[in-house]
This record gives structure tokens, sequence and C-alpha cells, in this order.
């Protein structure tokens, strides 16, 4: 639950930098739920599904492809009559809320890393900077992610407040 709250969290950190005025509250949860989905992978160990295999934890749900496709997805089903440069922002925001877990996943300390080129290549990947230890991992996304908000928040505020020189 720890994980799914904090992917959640990351999705919102995400999305302070896509804000605009006026963005429907939908967006904002698209943007956790897309980053919730990935996780719903750990259902297969109940079947019998080997965290190995490609439909297993941090498998094909966390590939770069699935991102992509959950994301046009989202954004067709849930933004069909909106504008073609403001979908594709949404887009993008959906396609990085939902590889954010696997981002996340491949720093942390333990399992099998990630998949990210499922289903055309299984290899699971870690980054090579590792700092998440797996248990704790909500101080090491939340901290980050409430930066990331605040920093986003700053800047739009000095974009539309510029001081004018002397």
């Amino acid at each position: 639950m720890a994980s799914i709250l904090s992917h959640a969290v990351a999705a919102l950190a995400i999305g302070s930098a896509f804000y605009q005025p006026g963005m429907p509250k939908r967006v904002w949860a698209l943007g956790v739920a897309c980053a919730i989905v990935p996780d719903v992978d750990v259902i297969g160990f109940h079947f019998g599904v080997h965290y190995q295999d490609l439909w297993g934890h941090r498998g094909f749900t966390h590939s770069l492809l699935f991102a992509a496709f959950l994301a046009v997805l989202t954004t067709a089903l849930g933004f069909r009559n909106t504008g073609s440069s403001d979908r594709r922002l949404l887009g993008l925001y959906f396609f990085l809320a939902t590889a954010s877990p696997g981002l996340l996943d491949a720093m942390t300390s333990g399992g099998l890393g990630v998949a990210f080129f499922s289903p055309f290549d299984t290899t699971r990947y870690f980054l090579l900077w590792r700092p998440i230890l797996v248990s704790p991992i909500g101080v090491w996304i939340w901290l980050p992610s409430a930066l990331l908000a605040f920093f986003a928040l700053l800047l739009r505020r000095s974009s539309r407040n510029p001081q004018s020189a002397d």
C-alpha cells in the first residue's frame, strides 16, 4: 500500500509541472490512476505468475510501451474534445505518470529490476543510482515529490510576476 500511495504522490508532483489554470480535476485523478495501474501486476502472484515472467511484477506493465499505450488510451478516452496541443501535453503527463513507477522501482534496493523494454526485451534493469530502500519507499518519494511540486509552483509564479528591471 505504501508503494501505491507513493506512486500517486509522484504522479501529482509530475502533474504540478503540467498544471494550467482551469485544468479539470479529472486530469489529476487520471494521472494518479496511471501511476497506480502498473502495480496491478502484483495480482499475478495469486494466480501463479512468477516475478520474472512477462506479466510478473515489474514486467510488461512497467514497460515504456505499456506507459505509451495507457497514456494514449487515457488521453483519447478522457479528452476527445480537447485541442490537439493540450492533448499532447496531457498525453505526455499521462505517459510520465505511468512510467514513473518503473523508474522509481529501478532505483530501489530490492526485487529483480524493471522490464522497461518488454515485450521486445524482457531483461530486468536497475538504475546505477539506487537510493530507495524497499521498505521506507515513501520517504524517498514523498520528499522529492514535494520539492518538485514546490519548485514548479515557484517557477510558475515567477513567470507570471516578472520583476521589472530598474
